[in-house]
C-alpha cells in the first residue's frame, strides 16, 4: 500500500525526521475547564484562563514535539500565532460533549469545523475521538461506526491524514462510573482489541491510531503475558499506532510505552501524562511555566529517547512493505510537467 500526496506529506509533518512520532496533546477541554472551574466557583471556566493555559503549552512544549494536536475552541484562537510552523499540526474535530443514553455514547463533531475547514487552515491531519463498547447497543456501535466512515471518507476527499483514537467507557450498570476523560479503571483487554480489530477495516480510512494502553496503567508491568497482550494489539491495528496516556502518571506512560514499542508502534501523543504536574499549581502562572520549562521538557526529553531508540518509523510499517510512498496514480502528475 502506498499513500496519496496529501496523505503522506501530512504524516511526514506529524512525524520527525527519522519518521517517529512524538506528539503533544494540547486539546483536552474538561481536564483543563473542570479545575479551572472549580478553582473560580463558577459553572463554566474562564475562557481566557483555558487558552491562555494551552498557549503556555504550546510555547514551553513544542520544542520537543515533532507535532501538536490543537482544539477549535481554545488552543487555535489564542495559541496558533505562537506555534511554530516547523511543527506538525493536528486539529481535533470531535465535541467534547458527548451523548449519554442507555445504550451507550455517541459523538458529535464541533460546531461550524470540518475536514474541510481543516485542511483550509493548513492542519497537517485531522484528529477524531470515539468512545467505542463493542458490547454497547446495537444502534450505538452504528452510529459510532457511521461517524467514524463519514470523517475517514471526508479526509480521503480532502486528501489529510485521520488520526483516529478509541477509548473504552463504562456502560450503564458498569462499576466505576465516570464521564471524565480518564482511563476507565477495570477494563478489559478484549473489549479494546475488539475496537481496535474493527475499526481497522479499510472502509473506515483509518491512517493512524491513537490507541489507550489494553491493560490498567498499573499493570503494564513489563511481563509476557501483558506483552502479549499489546502484540496482539499492534497487529490488528495494521496500520501506523501511537500510544495515548489517558491521564497516566509518568512513570506508568513510560512503562506503557515500552510495551507498545516492542509491539510495534510508532511513538506517543500524549498531553496529561506531559503537563498535568504543572497544571496542579494553577493558578500560580510563574510556577505552571516553570515546572513546564523543567520538569515537563525533561520528562519528554526520556520519553522521546526511549522512541528513538526503540519506536518503529511509521514510513517502515508492514503496511507499506517496508517503505511508504506515493500512490501510482499521483505520482503521474510528473508526466504532465514532462510534456511541457
Amino acid at each position: 500500500m502506498q499513500l496519496s500526496a496529501g496523505k503522506l506529506w501530512g504524516m511526514r509533518r506529524m512525524a520527525d525526521a527519522n519518521g517517529r512520532f512524538k506528539m503533544t496533546a494540547v486539546d483536552q477541554r474538561p481536564p483543563i475547564k473542570g479545575p479551572i472551574a472549580k478553582h473560580h466557583g463558577t459553572e463554566e471556566a474562564p475562557w481566557q484562563d483555558v487558552a491562555r493555559f494551552k498557549t503556555l503549552l504550546v510555547e514551553t512544549l513544542q520544542d520537543a514535539s515533532s507535532a501538536m494536536l490543537l482544539d477549535p475552541h481554545y488552543a487555535i484562537p489564542m495559541g496558533l500565532d505562537r506555534f511554530s510552523p516547523t511543527k506538525g499540526l493536528i486539529v481535533t474535530l470531535e465535541d467534547s460533549l458527548f451523548h449519554e443514553t442507555d445504550g451507550g455514547r455517541t459523538s458529535s463533531q464541533i460546531d461550524d469545523w470540518s475536514v474541510e475547514k481543516i485542511k483550509r487552515m493548513g492542519g497537517d491531519a485531522v484528529k477524531v475521538l470515539a468512545w467505542y463498547r463493542p458490547d454497547a447497543s446495537a444502534d450505538v456501535c452504528r452510529a459510532q461506526q457511521d461517524y467514524t466512515k463519514a470523517i475517514g471518507e471526508a479526509c480521503a476527499r480532502y486528501d489529510i491524514p485521520f488520526l483516529f483514537e478509541l477509548l473504552v467507557y463504562p456502560l450503564k450498570g458498569d462499576a466505576d462510573q465516570t464521564k471524565d476523560y480518564v482511563e476507565m479503571q477495570g477494563k478489559r483487554a478484549d473489549h479494546v482489541l475488539q475496537s481496535v480489530e474493527e475499526f481497522a477495516k479499510p472502509d473506515y480510512g483509518v491512517d493512524v491510531f491513537k490507541l489507550e494502553s489494553p491493560v490498567n496503567a498499573a499493570d503494564a508491568d513489563g511481563s509476557a503475558s501483558v506483552q502479549a497482550v499489546f502484540d496482539e494489539m499492534g497487529r490488528l491495528s495494521g496500520r501506523p499506532w501511537v500510544m495515548l496516556s489517558a491521564g497516566a502518571g509518568k512513570p506508568e506512560f513510560r512503562a506503557i510505552l515500552e510495551h507498545a514499542y516492542a509491539a510495534g508502534a510508532s511513538g506517543y501523543l500524549a498531553g496529561r501524562a506531559i503537563w498535568l504536574d504543572a497544571f496542579g499549581k494553577y493558578p500560580d502562572w510563574a510556577a505552571m511555566e516553570a515546572d513546564l520549562r523543567g520538569e515537563a521538557n525533561a520528562y519528554m526529553a526520556d520519553l522521546n529517547a526511549l522512541t528513538d531508540a526503540k519506536a518503529l518509523p511509521w514510513q517502515d510499517h508492514p503496511l507499506f512493505g517496508g517503505k511508504a510512498g506515493i500512490t501510482p496514480a499521483d505520482a503521474s502528475f510528473r508526466h504532465v510537467y514532462e510534456g511541457m
